[in-house]
C-alpha cells in the first residue's frame, strides 16, 4: 500500500506534463501512487501519458469539468494516508515529498505540511522568489490575510482531513486552493518546511483572463470566509482585501502590456489604497504608477520594448514586501 497519493489534474498539457511527471518520479521518497486525472484533454496529453511506463502511474480520463472537480476525482481514487496535488505545468524539487512527510510525522497535531515556492517561466527559468513565509501551528488568521502557500501544487495533506472539511469547491474557477486551505486551517495545524520545493510556472500570455477570474473567485472566498468567521476577526477583512489588490496590481502589470490591463491595474491600485492607506508611502508605488502610465500612453509593442529595455526601473516585485501578513 503506497503511503502518499500524488494527484495531477491535466487538461491539454502536452507541453509540460512530461517534465511535471518526471519531477514526481524523481522524488527521493518513492512509496507513492501517481494519479493522473485527464480532464478531457484534446491535444497529445493522452499519447504522452501512454508512453510513461511506471507501475505507480494510474490514469483516469473524464469529460472536462475543471480543476476543482479533477482534484476531487483524484481524492476519490486515492488509497494512501497522505495526499499531495501538483498542477500539470508545475515542478517539484526531488526532496519535496520526503521533507513534507517527515514534517508531518514529526508533528502529529498537524494535518498539512507546506514548503516555499519559486516562480519559473514557460521555459523553466527562474522568474522570482515566492513569499518564503514559514508559519506553523494555528495559521488560520494568517491565511485569512493571504494565501501564503501561494498555489495548489504545494502541500502534503493527511487524507483523513478531507473527510472532515470536504472536497474542493467546484463552484470556484480560481482560488479553490485558498478556500481549501482556509477550511483545513479552521480545523487543523499546519507545519512549514522552510525550503524552496515548488517551482510554479507562470505564463504571461494567460494573465489577462486569469487576473479578472482571480479577483472574482478571491472575493467569493473572502466574503464567504469572513461571513463564517467570528466577530473578533472581522477587522482583518480590510487587510485581506488590500493584500488581494496588491497581488492583482502585480499580476496585471506582469502580463503583456495593453491599455485594458493598464485600466485594470489602476482600479486595483485604487482599491489597494482604499483598504490600506499606508500603501501610498511604499517606495514601490512610484514604479507602479510609472508602469501604468507607460502602458496607457504607448502602443503595446512600443511599451513592451521599453519595459524590456529598462526592466530594472519597472521591476515591481517588491510589492510583495508590502503584503500585510501579521495580524
Amino acid at each position: 500500500m503506497p503511503i502518499i497519493s500524488v494527484i495531477i489534474p491535466t487538461y491539454n498539457a502536452e507541453k509540460t506534463i512530461q517534465k511535471t511527471i518526471e519531477s514526481v518520479l524523481n522524488q527521493t521518497f518513492t512509496n507513492f501512487e501517481l494519479i493522473i486525472i485527464n480532464d478531457g484533454s484534446q491535444d497529445a496529453t493522452r499519447e504522452i501519458l501512454s508512453r510513461i511506463l511506471d507501475s505507480r502511474l494510474k490514469v483516469f480520463s473524464y469529460p472536462n469539468a475543471g480543476l476543482a472537480a479533477s482534484r476531487n476525482r483524484g481524492i476519490y481514487h486515492a488509497s494512501s494516508q497522505y495526499i499531495s496535488f501538483l498542477d500539470a505545468d508545475d515542478l517539484w524539487t526531488p526532496d519535496k515529498l520526503e521533507a513534507q512527510l517527515q514534517a508531518l510525522q514529526n508533528n502529529s497535531q498537524a494535518a498539512v505540511a507546506y514548503s516555499w515556492t519559486d516562480c519559473i517561466d514557460e521555459s523553466g527559468q527562474f522568474l522570482r522568489r515566492g513569499y518564503y513565509i514559514s508559519a506553523s501551528g494555528n495559521v488560520y488568521k494568517k491565511l485569512l490575510l493571504t494565501n501564503f502557500l501561494e498555489n495548489g501544487s504545494n502541500p502534503l495533506i493527511r487524507k483523513e482531513a478531507f473527510d472532515k472539511v470536504g472536497g474542493f469547491d467546484e463552484s470556484l474557477n480560481s482560488a479553490e486552493d485558498w478556500d481549501m486551505y482556509l477550511r483545513l486551517a479552521a480545523c487543523y495545524n499546519f507545519v512549514a518546511v522552510s525550503s524552496v520545493q515548488i517551482l510554479y510556472r507562470i505564463s504571461a500570455t494567460s494573465m489577462s483572463t486569469n487576473v479578472s477570474r482571480m479577483e472574482t473567485a478571491c472575493l467569493q472566498v473572502i466574503n464567504k470566509t469572513f461571513n463564517q468567521s467570528p466577530s473578533s476577526l472581522q477587522y482583518l477583512k480590510h487587510q485581506s482585501l488590500a493584500n488581494l489588490y496588491k497581488i492583482l496590481i502585480y499580476k496585471s502589470l506582469e502580463a503583456l502590456p495593453n491599455k485594458e490591463r493598464g485600466i485594470a491595474s489602476m482600479r486595483y491600485f485604487r482599491l489597494a489604497i482604499k483598504n490600506d492607506l499606508s500603501f501610498l508611502r511604499a517606495r514601490v508605488v512610484w514604479k507602479v504608477l510609472l508602469k501604468i502610465a507607460l502602458i496607457m500612453l504607448l502602443p503595446p509593442k512600443q511599451a513592451e520594448v521599453f519595459l524590456h529595455k529598462f526592466a530594472p526601473i519597472f521591476n515591481i516585485t517588491t510589492i510583495f514586501g508590502y503584503l500585510q501578513v501579521d495580524s
